[in-house]
């Protein structure tokens, strides 16, 4: 079984700030992670890998050259390539031209059963690179996934909803979004990290490595515009009402009542 994981390096959002005269992103200090949800990811795909002997994992992201970290860590992990697409022409891009960049970085791959993306990146909460990668190869997707059995040439997937669950046949090669609930991903091993940095290489790619229209990708091709970041005003504390539970139920309808909720 050949599986590609897509990953990103987001900044962890524990750490960041906002300026509150510029509205933009506060970054010098803060460090950046392998996203928690592409974490799940490339573990699904080590997990497949573990139940289907002669497998090979792929982990791609779209990045700065040190992006390179979390490609090592995702080696350290398991996987067996790592690839890393940086270049100037993929700068400010969006999620329409961030899915056409790694679409066409897969499309150069070729071969492949299953492509693992996380649900969403922490710094954007767009959910939208995986689904969008999906449609531009033509592929059968299941977003949200929360469990995974392989059928032969299929596979079973639990797809969680905020009321319930899916249960979807989908046949290979397709795509799957992972949540956390999917897994718990494995810490790198001593010899796992030792391997990754001593035997195994993490390729380059430029645009030029790549087949994508210019006029799709980066700046250019993002028709996403941001017109502000700002730092949402900080609600009042709330009220503690108490007393016995009949005493604290009068009280809260009376609250309601004054402010004309009810």
């Amino acid at each position: 079984m050949k599986i590609i994981v897509c990953v990103k390096q987001v900044p962890d959002t524990n750490e960041i700030r906002i300026d509150p005269v510029t509205g933009t992103l506060i970054r010098d200090g803060v460090p950046s992670i392998l996203n928690p949800d592409d974490r799940n990811a490339v573990e699904e795909a080590l997990v497949l890998k573990d139940k289907n002997p002669g497998s090979h994992v792929t982990v791609v992201t779209m990045g700065p050259p040190q992006a390179k970290e979390i490609l090592l860590e995702c080696l350290a992990m398991g996987a067996d390539r790592a690839i890393l697409v940086s270049d100037r022409a993929f700068a400010g891009a969006d999620t329409w031209a961030t899915s056409e960049t790694l679409a066409g970085t897969i499309k150069k791959i070729g071969e492949y059963d299953v492509i693992f993306c996380g649900r969403q990146a922490i710094d954007g909460d767009t959910a939208q690179v995986g689904p969008q990668i999906a449609e531009r190869l033509n592929l059968p997707q299941v977003t949200y996934v929360e469990s995974l059995e392989e059928q032969g040439a299929e596979l079973l997937v639990k797809r969680k909803l905020e009321d319930g669950y899916e249960m979807i046949k989908i046949a290979k090669p397709a795509l799957l979004t992972a949540i956390k609930e999917l897994n718990v991903p494995r810490y790198p091993s001593v010899g796992g990290i030792v391997t990754a940095v001593q035997e195994k290489e993490i390729e380059v790619w430029s645009v030029n490595d790549i087949q994508v229209d210019l006029d799709q990708i980066g700046l250019k091709g993002s028709p996403t515009k941001v017109k502000r970041s700002f730092t949402p005003e900080v609600k009042g504390k709330g009220v503690m009402l108490e007393g016995t539970p009949q005493e604290v139920a009068v009280q809260l309808v009376a609250n309601l009542k004054s402010k004309h909720l009810i």
